[in-house]
């Protein structure tokens, strides 16, 4: 396991933004030319499925090793999907968010495929230093991938492209030229960046202490055993976070915005 958090979320930016690379057009358009600004990162999310040998537990040791602390925990009714969120003492580090995916919930056919992927992957892996961004661990068909998504975007997504970042977040509270979300979507938009709209542009506010959007997620080329498909890659995410009563800065999730980001990476 890493041993130091600057050399692993800066392994996991440089995979994200390999396929991904709508990011680093969005990082020049928010800080300027210049690009001496920085970014401020206010989470990183990870999706797994909830059996044994890649539960949601072993993605999380990696963070807990490093002086993380479990917090919220989340259901995703709808789309069968539970999830933690960890945070770091230094709360400039980046939040931590880990979804994973009740597998039993879904059709036998799902399952199956499900089981069969896993089932490729060395019961150590998880244990290895560049797990979180070491991909897939399992041979794809295209029409295995077509009957996951068929049931589950999730389920699709993960399959294809394994244990990597899902998504960066861009702390827009820590933005230097722009103090808010609207004005972040605006920018976007001129530029040409699509937006997840499901929910809204914005989901959540001020009133649940969190607003957050993002974009649709980029189209790649991704091989599988038989063929290559052009699929969601991963997207990026603009948070902006309220104070709460206590004059404290809100630090969690809110499970109705969230599920709604989730769909930024779907393919129909």
């Amino acid at each position: 396991m890493h041993n130091n958090i600057t050399t692993l979320f800066d392994a996991l930016w440089a995979d994200y933004v390999a396929i991904t690379p709508s990011a680093q057009r969005i990082h020049k358009l928010l800080t300027g030319e210049e690009n001496s600004a920085r970014i401020v990162n206010d989470h990183v999310a990870f999706r797994t499925f909830n059996l044994e040998k890649c539960q949601l537990s072993h993605l999380a040791a990696h963070f807990l090793a490093l002086g993380y602390e479990a917090k919220g925990e989340y259901d995703f009714k709808a789309k069968k999907v539970s999830a933690r969120h960890f945070e770091h003492p230094d709360q400039t580090q980046p939040k931590v968010f880990i979804s994973e995916l009740r597998v039993a919930e879904f059709s036998s056919e799902t399952q199956r495929i499900i089981h069969a992927l896993v089932e490729q992957m060395p019961a150590q892996a998880v244990q290895a230093d560049n797990f979180l961004y070491s991909g897939r661990h399992w041979q794809l068909s295209t029409d295995e991938y077509q009957s996951l998504i068929s049931e589950s975007e999730y389920a699709g997504w993960l399959a294809a492209w394994g244990f990597r970042a899902n998504h960066f977040t861009v702390s827009v509270n820590h933005l230097n030229n722009i103090d808010n979300l609207t004005d972040v979507n605006t920018l976007l938009k001129e530029a040409g960046f699509v937006l997840n709209t499901s929910g809204g542009e914005i989901k959540g506010g001020e009133s649940v202490y969190l607003a957050q959007s993002s974009t649709m997620a980029d189209q790649f080329e991704l091989a599988f055993s038989d063929g290559s498909l052009t699929i969601p890659s991963c997207f990026y995410e603009f948070a902006q976070r309220y104070t709460m009563p206590d004059g404290m800065l809100y630090q969690g999730f809110v499970e109705a915005s969230a599920d709604k980001i989730f769909e930024s990476t779907n393919a129909r």
